[in-house]
């Protein structure tokens, strides 16, 4: 009997060692960060027809519980009509076809001094001999902890 009683007290020790949390425990980051265009200033919207020649300013914002640290914008065609896992509305795509000279934009940007929030706003010239044709238009963010979101749209690129 003593040798049982013995064994729930340290059962019920270890449970209460076990329960309790760090101040380093309660101060972990664990939510990603936001990434939202739906809102006046975002661009581009999905479905949106951009024309070759055209300079554009692509806009984003950002936020997160803690800090900021990096973000970046994908502009990569669709004619092969592949999909991403957070595009929201469908848009009425064109026939699928070979890229001949495709806009392909891929750049990483650094968020200083960690803020809460930020507001991506990347100007971009559309060139002028691109392939016109579906396109899909990615931002991401990633905060100081590296949590990451995404989210993209599709966009038609036109004469």
């Amino acid at each position: 009997m003593k040798r049982i009683t013995k064994y729930y007290f340290l059962f019920f020790a270890l449970l209460f060692v076990g329960a309790c949390s760090t101040e380093e425990d309660t101060d972990k980051d664990l939510e990603k960060p936001t990434i939202s265009i739906n809102y006046k200033d975002g661009f581009p919207q999905a479905c949106s027809q951009l024309t070759k020649g055209q300079t554009y300013n692509f806009r984003a914002m950002v936020t997160d519980n803690k800090a900021l640290a990096a973000y970046s914008l994908d502009i990569h065609h669709n004619f092969d009509h592949h999909t991403h896992d957070d595009q929201g509305k469908k848009c009425e795509l064109s026939a699928i076809k070979k890229a001949v000279n495709p806009v392909i934009f891929m750049e990483n940007y650094s968020i200083p001094n960690s803020p809460t929030t930020h507001e991506i706003n990347i100007r971009f010239t559309i060139p002028k001999d691109a392939d016109t044709g579906d396109y899909h238009c990615a931002f991401s963010v990633t905060d100081e902890t590296g949590w990451q979101s995404r989210t993209s749209v599709d966009i038609k690129i036109i004469e």
